[in-house]
């Protein structure tokens, strides 16, 4: 406050003028997002199945059909999240939308296999964008109610989910596979209707020095909600911390001449511009400052997609209406139909794992939220390391869905509040990008092993990866709860500080 003005930053602009329509607005839009991602995710236990049949797929054909979609989420998820770093959220964001919906309607015309695998692989692409949507949403939100909105926003996962499930449930049966591939893009091509309508986040525009149309968005959130922004002038994170060490004395104050302290306030804009710089950003994730959560958060995020699609792609394997492995079981009709009320009701086990992670993030932390769903879905799938009744197996992953939905819905929170505004979509895109690797390798395991007979191998197998992946949610470094999201490299040296 050198020149007489008080200062706020965008995190205090946020807390006093709180959440209200304007945060509305970006959460049906930034939700509409989520449910395309969720449709087109949840249409791979319908498809697969479907063309499998069709085609005389091999079970190995039939699991590339949804590798192919991890694998190109891997590619879109870091490259997605380096555009909206450099050119920001709304670009990066935007672009996702025209690949996922031109592909994912053009995939219902597949003429053959390759020409599906094809165009799913793009789908992936452009669904690699995810954590963009999640990233700018979160931007916009409070600190003290930012794990609360983000479960609410984490709902529209599991509303796409419900929908696809019952999409597949009343098409799939008289219309077939095309069909439902066509209508599940419908909800990409929303974003692109109401594109015109969304704002840059603040917090993107101020780290690169756009600080004036930052503070025209934060003075149209104020308008929406109508409410006030804060006295004084809008600062950045790193003009604050400069303004406060400035004024704080120490014992080798005397030594710093006028000229000098213009010298330390230049080296400083040279790290806040060496903080905007994307190029360096993949580095920057491994430097010395951020290193041990990104690694640790690479495997969580590998642990949850490996167990969550794993827990979907079970659910329709292990109730396929001939089993195979099993044949004193009733065969019915032909071996690849899918019984597609027991998807439906296991759909609904999302519900649960919501109003589970809503109660537990902001009033226990992220840390135990994530550490103890993720031991409890141990629990719901170890009895299926031996073959199991229907109705067992279905209550089973019902319980494991509920818990994994809960950790998957907590990392997605948890994940953009430990990076830097600089590097935050670049950091959650690559750890996105980890997990679908976990995304590639499930099906291989949940169709390949369990049509091999092997099921209790793959059981396995989930309950190791789940296992590590709560133990490295305990190793985490801090706990993000309640706190303000920092802007630049140099202020996450420490966990930040607590919102007021």
């Amino acid at each position: 406050m050198a020149d007489g003005n008080p200062r706020f930053t965008v995190d205090e602009a946020l807390v006093a003028m709180g959440f209200g329509k304007f945060q509305l607005y970006v959460l049906a839009y930034a939700g509409m997002g989520w449910v395309a991602e969720a449709m087109e995710m949840m249409l791979l236990s319908f498809v697969g199945p479907a063309v499998q049949s069709l085609w005389n797929l091999s079970a190995r054909e039939e699991s590339l059909i949804t590798s192919v979609v991890f694998a190109g989420m891997l590619i879109g998820a870091y490259s997605w999240g380096i555009v909206s770093d450099k050119h920001g959220r709304r670009k990066g964001f935007i672009i996702t939308a025209v690949v996922t919906f031109v592909a994912g309607f053009l995939s219902a015309f597949s003429p053959n296999y390759m020409w599906l695998i094809i165009l799913r692989c793009l789908v992936g692409l452009g669904l690699g964008g995810g954590p963009v949507l999640a990233s700018w949403y979160l931007e916009f939100i409070p600190a003290p109610s930012r794990g609360t909105w983000m479960v609410v926003f984490s709902a529209f996962w599991t509303v796409g989910t419900i929908f696809e499930a019952s999409l597949a449930w009343v098409v799939m049966p008289s219309l077939g596979w095309r069909w439902l591939l066509a209508l599940s893009s419908v909800p990409s091509s929303l974003l692109l209707l109401f594109y015109r309508w969304t704002s840059e986040s603040p917090r993107y525009l101020i780290l690169q020095g756009r600080k004036a149309e930052a503070l025209s968005i934060l003075e149209k959130i104020a308008r929406m909600n109508g409410t006030q922004l804060p006295p004084g002038v809008l600062s950045s994170e790193l003009e604050t911390e400069l303004e406060d060490n400035k004024n704080l004395p120490t014992e080798n104050t005397h030594l710093l001449k006028p000229g000098e302290i213009g010298e330390a306030v230049a080296v400083s804009k040279i790290v806040l511009k060496a903080d905007k710089e994307p190029a360096f950003s993949l580095l920057a994730l491994l430097s010395p400052t951020l290193i041990k959560r990104t690694l640790l958060l690479w495997i969580v995020f590998f642990g949850n997609a490996f167990a969550y699609y794993g827990v979907v792609l079970l659910t329709t394997e292990l109730n396929n209406s001939q089993n195979r492995c099993y044949p004193t079981e009733k065969q019915l009709g032909n071996s690849n139909d899918v019984n597609y009320k027991d998807v439906f009701i296991a759909s609904f086990a999302e519900f649960p794992g919501l109003l589970i992670s809503a109660a537990m993030v902001d009033r226990f932390g992220r840390k135990v939220s994530m550490a103890s769903m993720l031991f409890t879905c141990c629990i719901f799938l170890l009895p299926l390391l031996s073959h199991q009744s229907p109705f067992i197996t279905t209550a089973l992953l019902f319980g494991g869905r509920i818990c994994i939905s809960a950790a998957f819905t907590v990392v997605y929170i948890y994940a953009p509040e430990i990076y830097p505004t600089a590097v935050r979509t670049t950091g959650v895109g690559v750890a996105s990008s980890v997990g679908r690797i976990g995304g590639i390798l499930c099906p291989l395991v949940a169709v390949g092993l369990v049509h091999g007979c092997h099921q209790t191998i793959a059981v396995l197998l989930f309950e190791v990866v789940i296992l590590v992946s709560g133990i490295c949610v305990c190793l985490f470094p801090f706990e993000t709860s309640g706190r303000d999201l920092t802007d630049s490299i140099s202020a996450s040296k420490e966990p930040p500080s607590a919102s007021v």
